[in-house]
């Protein structure tokens, strides 16, 4: 392996925008978190961009599916970073986004290339699971599965920013709990240091011959269950309801509170408030809508997923928990 970053700069690398550029040489590395996570910075990283290519900032730039190819760094063969857009994206609605990771995965599938290790990212200086962050971690465990865990690593960023104790506890607090029962299905917890390093250590650790056997696309290709019956879909379903439910709440609060109000000024920004959560709730129905799954449907995709839902019951429990504080 280099011994520095300044070597990963030099090594030749040809970024690639679709799949149909993947083989079945290729290995791939798909890279997948909430938006801000740090999944540009650490392709980047690895394969010594210079930090246009993929996209930065805290609005999604990776509203598509987007790819780089190197060789590895000591053995030469070509690596694939994916870079997968996150299910609180800027300009894409979460169902637009599932269709979008849904393509990739059955494109992949069928095209029996290597999708050898899927990163997950979080970033520790998160003190807490927000409602964000645990939709992206249900949706990422309807997408994969447990027989891809093996083939999962949880990578925690932005270490730089967090004091070390603060970030250690916070790493043991989401091991125990929210993790736990994917680190039980053999998932992997590492620490992305900003480093071409540590981002290869990542890899490289986790390399393994067997492909990640991702739920989704097996549901889509095998089972022959369209995107609304699989259990990402039915996962995104949820989703989006307990959003409307919790919206509505809000919505209700901001009404009591407008009619104690006797100043013109708090009336009227409450009202713009108000506005703007009845819209979104507008947005999330239709959302729903598109969504919309058959009883029948339902009830026989969740019979089919039961025995492999089972392991899962300890996180489930655990990602319905209300959010939980953590002291910075």
């Amino acid at each position: 392996m280099a011994n520095s970053s300044d070597h990963a700069k030099q090594l030749p690398h040809t970024p690639t925008d679709n799949t149909n550029n993947i083989s079945q040489q290729d290995r791939i590395i798909a890279v997948m978190g909430p938006t801000g996570a740090g999944k540009s910075t650490l392709i980047d990283v690895a394969t010594g961009q210079d930090g246009h290519t993929v996209g930065h900032g805290m609005k999604s730039h990776t509203s598509d599916i987007r790819s780089v190819r190197v060789p590895h760094p000591t053995l030469g063969h070509p690596m694939i970073f994916v870079d997968t857009p996150g299910f609180d994206d800027t300009y894409k609605s979460d169902t637009e986004i599932l269709t979008i990771i849904a393509n990739w995965l059955v494109k992949t599938h069928k095209g029996n290339v290597n999708l050898a290790t899927i990163i997950y990212l979080h970033r520790i200086t998160d003190n807490r699971m927000a409602g964000s962050l645990l939709k992206n971690l249900r949706m990422f465990i309807s997408l994969c599965g447990q027989e891809a865990m093996p083939n999962v690593v949880i990578a925690t960023t932005m270490w730089g920013e967090v004091k070390k104790e603060n970030g250690e506890r916070r790493e043991k607090e989401l091991k125990e709990t929210f993790w736990k029962d994917l680190l039980d299905e053999g998932c992997r917890v590492e620490r992305f240091e900003d480093t071409y390093e540590s981002a290869w250590l990542i890899i490289d650790r986790h390399a393994t011959e067997d492909w990640a056997k991702m739920r989704l696309s097996h549901e889509m290709v095998d089972r022959r269950l369209t995107l609304q019956q699989t259990d990402a879909g039915i996962t995104l379903n949820n989703e989006l309801k307990r959003l409307i439910k919790a919206r509505k709440d809000a919505s209700r609060r901001l009404r009591a509170q407008t009619k104690k109000q006797d100043n013109a000024i708090i009336v009227q920004e409450l009202n713009v408030q108000q506005a703007e959560i009845d819209e979104q709730i507008t947005k999330t129905a239709g959302e729903l809508q598109k969504l919309k799954i058959p009883i029948a449907a339902h009830i026989l995709s969740f019979l089919g997923l039961k025995k492999i839902r089972s392991s899962f019951g300890v996180l489930t429990r655990h990602l319905t928990l209300p959010e939980s504080p953590s002291n910075s």
